[in-house]
Parts: C-alpha cells; sequence; structure tokens
C-alpha cells in the first residue's frame, strides 16, 4: 500500500518541526528517514501513523484520506527503539496481544490466533523461545519479537523509530542483514527512522534526508551518496574534506595555498590519494600527522604544507601495506573525485 504526504506542516508552539514536506512511499517499498535530531523524522513518522496531527497538510494511504483517521483505523503496525513488550507476558503472548484485543467481531478464534503466532515466531527464527518471557531476551531476540507483534495484525504500513538504536554495534548489524531478508520475503511498505547514515544506506530502498523540517533530498543509496544535492547531504553521509580551488580551464582544478579561492571542493578521505612522489601540478605536499592501520579501511591524517590544512584519508589496505607510511615523513596527496556545488546539481571531477 502506497503513502503520500502532502504539504504537511507541524508546529510545537514556535518551533516547526515539519515545514510543508512532501513524501511518496511506493507500495512494497522500505524507506529510511535520515537525519540529524531536530530534523522531524520521528515527527513525520508518528503523522504517518496518526499518532501526531498535522497543522496543514494531508496523508493518504492508498490514494484514500488518512490525515483525520484514529492510530486504530490506519493499519499500521509500530516497532519503537526500546521493544516496549509486556514483561509480564510471554513471547508468544506478546505476540498475540494485538489479535486477542480485536473487537469480537474482528478476533480470530484461539486455533487461528495461535497459528498465525507460530508462523511469525518461525519468522523471526525464534520457535524455541515462545514460553520465555522478555528478561530472559538478548536485546535482539526482544526487538525481534517487537517486530513480531507489530507485524500480527498484517498492518498495511509497517513503522519503526530507530528500531536498532539501543542494540550495540555487532548486534545492530546482524539485525540490519536480517530486517533487509525478512523485508524482501513479506513486501510490506515499511518506513523506519535512523540517524545512523551506514544502516540507512544499507537497508533501505530509498532514502529520505531531512534537515531542520524539510527534505534535503530523495534518492537511492547509491543516488545520495554519489551524487548529493548540496554540500549538507555531502557532509552528512559520510566525512569531508574541504579545498578551497578555482577552475583552471573546462575539466582542471586548482587548489591554491591561499583561502580566498572562489570555490569549495568538497573530497571524501577516500577519494585522497597518497603518493610517495608528485607526478603533476594536482598533487600537494603534506606531512604524515596520524596513522591508524587496524581494519580494513586504514586511516591517515595529514598536513598540507603550504597552508596547513588537515586533511583524512582513507587508504584501500593493500595500498596502505605498500606505502609503509611513517608520521611525521612526507609525502604527496590528491584530491579526486571533487564535488562543487553551483546553483543547482554538483559538478564532479
Amino acid at each position: 500500500m502506497g503513502i503520500e504526504v502532502n504539504k504537511i506542516t507541524k508546529k510545537f508552539g514556535t518551533y516547526t518541526a515539519l515545514d510543508q514536506v512532501d513524501l511518496e512511499v511506493c507500495s512494497g517499498e522500505l524507506v529510511a528517514l535520515l537525519g540529524p535530531s531536530g530534523s522531524g523524522k520521528t515527527t513525520l513518522l508518528r503523522v504517518i501513523s496518526g499518532l501526531e496531527t498535522p497543522d496543514a497538510g494531508s496523508v493518504h494511504f492508498a490514494g484514500e484520506e488518512a490525515t483525520r483517521r484514529h492510530v486504530r483505523e490506519r493499519q499500521v503496525g509500530f516497532v519503537f527503539q526500546h521493544y516496549a513488550l509486556f514483561r509480564h507476558m510471554t513471547v508468544f503472548d506478546n505476540i498475540a496481544f494485538g489479535l486477542t484485543v480485536k473487537p469480537k467481531g474482528q478476533r480470530l478464534d484461539k486455533g487461528r490466533i495461535r497459528e498465525r503466532v507460530n508462523q511469525l515466531l518461525h519468522l523471526i527464527q525464534l520457535d524455541n523461545l515462545a514460553d520465555r518471557y522478555p528478561a530472559h531476551l538478548s536485546g535482539g531476540q526482544r526487538q525481534r519479537v517487537a517486530l513480531a507483534r507489530a507485524l500480527a495484525t498484517e498492518p498495511r504500513v509497517l513503522l519503526l523509530d530507530e528500531p536498532f538504536g539501543a542494540l550495540d554495534a555487532k548486534v545492530r548489524q546482524e539485525l540490519r542483514h536480517w530486517l533487509r531478508k525478512l523485508h524482501d520475503e513479506i513486501h510490506v511498505t515499511s518506513v523506519f527512522v535512523t540517524h545512523d547514515q551506514e544502516e540507512a544506506l544499507e537497508v533501505a530502498d530509498r532514502v529520505v534526508i531531512m534537515n531542520e523540517g524539510r527534505i534535503e533530498q530523495i534518492g537511492t543509496p547509491e543516488e545520495v551518496y554519489e551524487n548529493p544535492v548540496n554540500p549538507f547531504v555531502f557532509t552528512f553521509l559520510g566525512n569531508a574534506n574541504l579545498f578551497p580551488c578555482r577552475k583552471a580551464g573546462a575539466d582542471d582544478l586548482v587548489f591554491p595555498s591561499v583561502e580566498a579561492a572562489p570555490t569549495i571542493g568538497y573530497v571524501r578521505p577516500g577519494d585522497i590519494h597518497i603518493k610517495r612522489s608528485a607526478d603533476g601540478t594536482e598533487d600537494l605536499e603534506a606531512q604524515v600527522l596520524f596513522v591508524q592501520g587496524a581494519g580494513a579501511l586504514p586511516r591517515i591524517e595529514l598536513r598540507r604544507l603550504d597552508n596547513d590544512q588537515v586533511v583524512k584519508a582513507d587508504l584501500p589496505r593493500e595500498t596502505y601495506l605498500q606505502l609503509e607510511l611513517k608520521v611525521g615523513e612526507r609525502v604527496f596527496m590528491r584530491p579526486t573525485h571533487v564535488k562543487i556545488f553551483g546553483q543547482g546539481t554538483p559538478e564532479g571531477t
């Protein structure tokens, strides 16, 4: 079922949480709302769910007006960051809860409820833990139970608010893979909120990047990362080095030593090439300040010798091992894939 959000505005006193927001989520799509704290992503999720009423604008589900519908009428499943499981209920009863409290005329019989819950237990891979209580589960297991409870009533839309935010990094990564695989199996229209860039880029079909109550960019993970529309998107989706520069012909850039250059070039750490000797005018002499060689992507900090600018570089491990960099030594670096933002779309070189 598709979702359409049209010109949604929401204020809390004098604070504008959402400002004329438009968004369309296609049926069966998994969309991430990504942004810093205070960007409006959770407020937008709550407006979609019916937990917040907008001051202006409209929400449509499958083309039908839903703006003033009560949350119970929207057939939305909601998963919170902190599980919100009933501590006095078993895993089985937590998942069954939404089915057992339905009005009598809509309620399944006990046999069908048990069948539905057992299907969900198998789906979340917790078949053998049906009789356990939440206190006896890991954080990752609790979150899977919370997701199964949200799915039990067969919602038309699944909404997740920072679903993995309370988990440690390793469990969070495991659940990201699991959620993506689960979505590919059930294809329920899903929207999830996160401030974790890696999580959004890894899990979502499309990413909605928000800032100060507005949407900055919408696109596939590859589109928003490779073709950011403005400096905010570029810097929010990863570390950035800012190089004062100026054009020298149609395709060439010059990186002067002075800060008064007319243009700023944005370069990701992975697009800084380090070499032992210069072989072009774009090569900048630098001194190695810091080396972090552990991990799959060694990180280097350099200082430009012409203007003292500190530059961060991520190197392929093979390149790092070949260079054998040491703190204090002099090398040459070259920025590549430079993004320049003008009146509209960024340019790359």
